[in-house]
């Protein structure tokens, strides 16, 4: 449970609103505590020879007591027959649950609200961890994982919560209550009930570790679920198109059986846990009616005494029996507060870390040198001791097979990924000593699929770019050649955007994430197969406006297309994660063999796409 109360120590950043739930659930709990005092004297009053009123039962106490003395002020102003004391200590218990009633609801609206504030900060700090993670270990962990964790189990935190400072508070405080005016009335009668309370303890500390690894379980598969339910809805369109309804249904099929079943593994924990403490409830008061009966017949306790203690302790034992599903509930959101834990646990990418410079501006050259990169858990690398230097403003094309290794490594330019072995340096300085925020103010990426967000189109092309002007927004969609189908939208810059750019075509949502990296006005201009779903129009109308631009920038492209190779300054050939030639199209078409097999690939694709 240390991982849950790691997170419920985040409870104390609200001291005031904490102060009020505890004010109020003790409110609460006094009424039930004074009530129940309340009955000695209603007892007496009734059964006494002759009816004693409540004025003689004052001056009683104050004769027997002579440290705890009822001002005579007050002895004097109480009823002097029996009914009429009865009644008034009816109308104050009365006028008690009013304010019990009054100080519960305020307690419940207290804790809800200091809960919910508090888990929403959880979950604002694990998605901000979850954004400044290594790109590794969200791919190793996978997006639908990282997903369940920041909503899903930051929620199951709420129920936990609300059980600790609401519910188990409130039924805490109230029993605290009855036992007190239990020991008040007879402390023998208690003593024998505490005898139990270890053993009550065990019962729950088992039944809970069972819980919480069911509920653990069942949480790893409902991350499974979600994985599955979002790839096959996302990818609707290729599952009715591959005819694979059935085979996602099998797999959902298969990840919901899990759900269940971890599901039933901590349910049947939780519901072995209430007979056992209701067995040891019953066997506990067949003990102290043993001993109360042997107590009453050596004279030793009053039979009224008795039956107050024993209600007092059965009020203590009505609120601590709601306690074993609280607990459990605690426990089941300790295995939430485990799964997240270890999320904040896994390492970030250094931002404002000392001994790190800010990255001026690139004017001169960037440079490889001897940079190798191997995945996790990979035999081989994909990319394997490359040097290469590239001049400002210089526009050079990376070709190869499929796995070559080219998007790895520029991948690595604005360090989502970071060299296992060698360096990279722009204008001279090593990036992995610069703040990785100046690294990528300065570089610009589009990829072969582009990110949309729901949203208007404004906001799609500022993502990233704050505060920005209309204008530059408009100036960026022309250079993308994407002004005129902006234009056409119902609301032009404001029309909106549905989830994943689903209302665009391919080549409309990557002309909108071209003009997102043009209005960084970025240094360095990287484009991933950019222009793969783009026609060759307006390929030809963006390279263009790329030539247009490269005098003040240096572009990389991975390049596919030979129109994207001929209009490169340099083209970079990789084979097998290393640079195996570099130079124009003439002269590699003349020299090297894996680029004469990508032109001679390419230009078959071409007249087959032509006829």
């Amino acid at each position: 449970m240390g991982a849950f109360f790691h997170f419920a120590r985040r409870l104390l950043d609200r001291p005031a609103r904490l102060a009020w739930t505890l004010l109020f659930a003790a409110v609460s709990a006094a009424g039930l505590g004074v009530g129940l005092l309340s009955l000695v004297p209603i007892l007496k009053l009734i059964l006494s020879e002759g009816g004693k009123s409540l004025q003689a039962l004052a001056a009683d106490f104050n004769a027997s007591d002579p440290w705890m003395r009822i001002p005579t002020e007050v002895v004097e102003r109480l009823p002097s027959d029996p009914f009429s004391g009865v009644v008034l200590i009816l109308t104050c218990v009365g006028v008690l649950t009013i304010v019990g009633a009054a100080a519960n609801f305020l307690h419940q609206s207290a804790s809800y609200s200091l809960c919910t504030e508090v888990v929403a900060r959880i979950r604002l700090d694990v998605f901000r961890h979850a954004m400044r993670m290594p790109l590794r270990e969200v791919m190793r962990l996978g997006p639908a994982e990282c997903s369940s964790r920041v909503i899903r189990d930051t929620g199951e935190l709420v129920g936990g919560f609300m059980t600790l400072t609401g519910k188990a508070t409130a039924q805490v405080t109230k029993a605290i209550a009855a036992f007190a005016a239990a020991v008040l009335i007879d402390w023998r009668v208690v003593l024998v009930a505490a005898i139990a309370g270890p053993i009550f303890g065990v019962v729950l500390r088992k039944s809970g570790k069972r819980v919480r690894r069911g509920n653990r379980g069942a949480l790893m598969q409902q991350a499974a679920l979600l994985r599955v339910t979002t790839e096959a809805l996302s990818g609707l369109r290729m599952v009715k198109t591959a005819t694979a309804e059935s085979a996602m249904t099998g797999r959902f099929r298969r990840a919901n059986d899990g759900v269940v079943r971890e599901s039933m593994r901590a349910r049947i924990a939780q519901s072995l846990a209430g007979p056992l403490i209701e067995t040891l409830t019953i066997l506990t008061a067949l003990a102290l009616a043993a001993l109360a009966v042997r107590e009453i017949l050596r004279g030793t306790l009053s039979f009224d005494r008795f039956v107050l203690s024993l209600g007092s302790l059965a009020a203590a034992a009505a609120s601590i029996r709601p306690l074993v599903s609280f607990a459990i509930d605690i426990q089941g959101a300790g295995a939430a507060a485990e799964r997240l834990r270890e999320l904040m646990g896994l390492s970030q990418e250094p931002r404002r870390a000392d001994g790190l410079s800010r990255l001026p501006r690139h004017r001169a050259r960037l440079s490889f040198e001897q940079v190798s990169f191997t995945y996790p858990g990979a035999n081989e690398p994909a990319v394997q001791d490359v040097t290469l230097d590239i001049v400002f403003g210089e526009h050079v094309a990376f070709v190869g097979p499929n796995g070559c290794g080219k998007t790895t490594l520029l991948s690595m330019l604005p360090r989502l990924l970071d060299p296992s072995a060698g360096r990279i340096r722009i204008d001279g300085a090593d990036i992995a000593q610069c703040t990785i925020g100046s690294v990528r103010r300065q570089i610009g990426v589009v990829t072969q699929e582009s990110i949309l967000i729901q949203g208007s189109v404004a906001e799609n092309i500022s993502l990233g770019s704050p505060g920005v002007k209309r204008e530059e927004l408009v100036d960026a969609a022309r250079r993308a050649h994407a002004e005129a189908f902006v234009l056409r939208l119902a609301g032009g810059l404001d029309g909106a955007i549905s989830e994943q750019g689903a209302s665009l075509s391919g080549g409309q949502r990557q002309r909108l994430a071209i003009a997102r990296a043009l209005l960084r006005d970025p240094a360095i201009l990287i484009l991933d197969e950019a222009t793969s779903q783009i026609d060759a129009e307006s390929e030809q109308q963006i390279g263009q406006a790329l030539a247009e631009i490269s005098h003040s920038r240096t572009t990389l492209t991975v390049a596919h297309r030979l129109s994207t190779m001929l209009s490169a300054d340099r083209i970079v050939v990789m084979d097998k994660g290393r640079v195996v030639d570099i130079g124009t199209h003439p002269q590699l078409l003349d020299r090297c063999s894996v680029y004469q097999r990508l032109v001679r690939s390419q230009m078959q694709g071409t007249e087959a796409a032509s006829a």
